[in-house]
């Protein structure tokens, strides 16, 4: 049976853990009520949208290899979800796909991606102990040390949500173990000795997560790192009240610093920046612009009002960013300065374009219909740079048509 979790009763000893007792708004985490814009806005029915969604899942999980699969199965039980431009394996993408897993009910799938992870990218001993390499070749080599707090954030959630739905197995699949230990790394490795230079991956002082957890990256963060949905709940769900009460301030301060980052006309945000949302500029990559990591600062306010509709903030800035990108008509440039002016002739790239669709579920149906339209009519990206917007695109159709849902304990 399927464990969705509806938080019908507001005011609960569970809802409120660790945190004071305020009044919640009906996003979809208090009602258990999940827009589907597929639905409301275009009219499709139930049958049309899942064989929309299940065909998606179909073309990345068991598609041609060649051309659509993101999905590899390795000996051992193992599976990886390949960066197919870059030739490497990544944590964005392995947490990724065990979130879509998990939505989509597929155990066997999330295991597999699990193991991979487990084996060959979490570090047991040593400073990295509790943390997982960023990227690995194919064969599971460690290609850098250094871990990507998104990668760490999406595991724990998908971890969660894998426990809540189909129950803790055993060793590493004792799911709440496992993202109970992760969480208490990412928030507390500053305890641990032996850990020289790496640092927490949540900055104590600014209560936002960090590029990365070691200098110079801990120094500064990347807006599209920033997930209130998701941290909201775990200052529900966190073990310890210490980290509930934290976890609650990191939610509040990650919506604050959404519209520190957000340019006052155009919404873009950059790529990276200060903890007060200055766009940060480094010596490569050109990240004090609108590129591809902030290509997701569109859809995580918007998910974040879907689920807790607690900043009205989200609908003004969704309603204008997206009516900047609608303002370049047919041809959208993937990549801006933040003030607007394109950096790219790369036009109409699915994963921005998806992610422009998840934006609607909080902008007005004026100005959000046509991206839903848009990601309705778009084929599943396939080819070489299927990765990346391969993903946002699955992970579009999941948000935007209802099924990217909060699974909670059965027995708060």
């Amino acid at each position: 049976m399927k464990r969705l979790l509806f938080f019908l009763i507001l005011n609960s000893s569970f809802f409120l853990s660790g945190v004071a007792a305020t009044p919640e708004p009906a996003g979809a985490a208090a009602t258990g009520q999940y827009r589907n814009l597929f639905k409301e806005y275009l009219g499709k029915s139930d049958a049309e949208i899942a064989a929309r969604v299940q065909g998606a899942w179909q073309q990345l999980f068991a598609g041609d290899p060649n051309a659509e699969a993101l999905y590899y199965p390795v000996p051992g039980g193992m599976a990886y979800v390949p960066d197919i431009n870059n030739h490497d394996v990544r944590s964005e993408g392995l947490s990724y796909g065990m979130m879509i897993a998990v939505q989509m009910d597929q155990r066997e799938h999330f295991n597999a991606l699990w193991k991979f992870a487990r084996h060959y990218m979490y570090y047991d001993a040593g400073p990295l102990r509790g943390y997982f390499a960023w990227h690995t070749a194919y064969d599971g080599r460690r290609l850098s040390a250094g871990p990507a707090p998104d990668g760490e954030a999406w595991f724990v959630m998908a971890l969660f949500f894998a426990s809540h739905r189909w129950g803790d197995g055993e060793g590493i699949f004792a799911y709440s173990t496992e993202a109970q230990a992760l969480l208490r790394t990412m928030l507390h490795k500053d305890q641990e000795p032996g850990r020289g230079a790496i640092t927490p991956m949540f900055d104590r002082v600014e209560k936002q997560i960090v590029f990365t957890p070691h200098p110079p990256g801990s120094t500064f963060t990347d807006p599209s790192y920033h997930l209130p949905a998701f941290t909201a709940l775990w200052a529900r769900w966190a073990a310890d009240p210490a980290d509930r009460a934290f976890l609650a301030e990191v939610t509040q301060v990650s919506r604050g610093l959404f519209k520190k980052a957000a340019h006052p006309r155009t919404g873009l945000m950059p790529d990276y920046s200060a903890f007060d949302g200055s766009p940060r500029t480094m010596p490569w990559g050109n990240h004090d612009e609108f590129r591809y990591d902030a290509w997701r600062t569109l859809g995580n306010p918007a998910l974040d009002w879907s689920w807790w509709q607690a900043d009205p903030w989200q609908v003004e800035q969704s309603n204008r960013v997206l009516t900047f990108l609608a303002s370049h008509g047919a041809q959208l440039p993937d990549r801006f300065k933040i003030d607007g002016t394109p950096v790219s002739t790369d036009y109409n790239t699915e994963g921005l374009m998806a992610q422009a669709a998840v934006a609607a579920l909080a902008a007005d149906r004026p100005i959000g219909q046509p991206w839903v339209q848009y990601l309705w009519d778009m084929p599943m990206p396939k080819g070489r740079q299927r990765y990346y917007d391969g993903l946002l695109t699955m992970l579009a159709l999941l948000q935007v048509s209802g099924n990217y849902r909060i699974y909670g304990p059965v027995n708060p």
